[in-house]
């Protein structure tokens, strides 16, 4: 059954690169006639709205939700919002909270192409040695039709990083804690329980995991001395999966070859870290979901999603949110 129509609160509070883009307001009256909509700047504007608000694009906070007498939609900005978003109230209530997790998959998936062919082909060590003039040819190298990438998580991140491993003739090991089918260039499937066991066999281990209560400090000195001594990290995930203590350490004691970290535990890595000069270090500035049509994929997602509401029929995307995805 169609609604007329439904009450919908655009929110600019705390949204950073997330805040919608206000030219979509033409946009949904013309999908959906009868929509209502506000916009708020702050939370004193959003009190005004948040009442009557059916739906909500952006950040709901506990003294905002407890007014919300008949919210049941919130549209979260981001695939990984910033710890607290998804606080006790919001978890515990009936109210549906959707992401825009795949809009990313293609460039992060080949910004872990990029730190997977650079190990392989030693441009790590060869990069350092150009910038101190040094003419010293490496000799050794990774054949990726005979090397073994393990990918955790295997969401749409991992699946099309699957996909370009598979394509480069890797083996793919998928670990992840949703599927139970294994997608499209995932050899073999396992859930989270077979993590330490199977770290011995990877010779890049890929992190796309989101930080849940489950995935922080997931990867640490344990796991790093069940890798190979020559296996390389990639994370491309959420910081707080991985601790930087313990991964400088494995990196100095050679527990491991190296690691490529687009996220950190703290942003921005301060310029006195130690592994700004670590040997086997690629570090790149949280940029890996850098790309074209972003904002065009996000309002296709939200928009899709308010004709499905207004039309009382599943979302998509939809986040469980006790663990933030």
């Amino acid at each position: 059954m169609i609604q007329m129509g439904f009450n919908l609160l655009l929110s600019f509070i705390g949204n950073g690169s997330g805040a919608p883009d206000k030219s979509w307001i033409q946009k949904l009256y013309e999908l959906i006639p009868d929509i209502n909509i506000n916009v708020s700047n702050d939370i004193e504007e959003a009190r005004k709205y948040i009442e009557d608000t059916d739906a909500a694009y952006g950040e709901v906070p506990p003294e905002l939700f407890e007014k919300a007498k008949n919210l049941r939609w919130i549209a979260c900005p981001m695939a990984g919002p910033p710890k607290g978003y998804y606080h006790q109230a919001l978890i515990e209530s009936d109210v549906i909270v959707t992401n825009i997790r795949g809009i990313f998959s293609d460039h992060i998936s080949a910004h872990i192409m990029s730190y997977v062919l650079a190990f392989a082909r030693g441009l790590h060590i060869n990069m350092h040695q150009q910038f101190k003039h040094k003419w010293k040819p490496q000799t050794k190298s990774i054949h990726l039709p005979e090397s073994t990438a393990i990918i955790v998580g295997v969401g749409g991140i991992g699946g099309e990083t699957a996909k370009l491993c598979s394509g480069f003739g890797m083996k793919v090991i998928g670990i992840d804690a949703r599927l139970n089918e294994s997608p499209t260039g995932v050899d073999e499937l396992y859930s989270p329980h077979h993590l330490h066991d199977l770290l011995p066999r990877g010779d890049f281990v890929i992190v796309t995991v989101p930080e849940t209560p489950h995935t922080q400090g997931m990867f640490g000195m344990q796991e790093f001395k069940a890798m190979k001594n020559s296996a390389y990290l990639i994370n491309i995930g959420r910081g707080a999966t991985v601790i930087l203590e313990d991964l400088t350490l494995a990196l100095e004691n050679r527990e491991i070859s190296g690691a490529g970290l687009d996220v950190f535990e703290i942003e921005p890595l301060p310029s006195d870290h130690k592994l700004w000069d670590t040997p086997g270090m690629i570090i790149t500035p949280h940029v890996a979901a850098l790309g074209p049509y972003l904002r065009e994929r996000a309002a296709e997602t939200f928009f899709q999603n308010c004709i499905r509401f207004n039309e009382n029929k599943p979302l998509i995307n939809v986040v469980d949110k006790a663990n933030w995805f």
